[in-house]
């Protein structure tokens, strides 16, 4: 199966409309993609896979790894990207701190001299 339904899915059903072979399935309320018809929506007019364009989350249907190393990378590059993201996030907090205490440290040598 290349598409799987996560835990992100809202259950707004948007999906089921949008696939064109009708792979997604709804069993005890919880929503997944048959893998014997969804097809990718490879071989059709769209050149992406539905369910993922129509998915207001859109983290809610993701591609399911084809093997191993796959999933490895993906779960990989996904981690990196978020350190990647905090990393930015530290060095603007570290800026925005050496700043005002700078700032502060001015004001006070002011003080003194006065």
């Amino acid at each position: 199966m290349a598409y799987q339904i996560t835990s992100q899915c809202i259950s707004c059903d948007l999906c089921l409309s949008a696939c064109p072979t009708n792979a997604i399935k709804i069993v005890d309320d919880q929503r997944w993609i048959d893998p014997e018809l969804c097809t990718n929506c490879v071989g059709s007019i769209y050149t992406v896979p539905q369910c993922k364009a129509g998915c207001p989350t859109c983290n809610g249907c993701v591609k399911q790894p084809s093997d191993y190393w796959e999933g490895w990378f993906a779960n990989y590059n996904r981690v990196l990207a978020k350190l990647t993201n905090k990393q930015d996030y530290w060095e603007r907090w570290f800026d925005t701190y050496s700043q005002t205490f700078s700032e502060q440290l001015q004001k006070r040598q002011r003080q003194v001299a006065a």
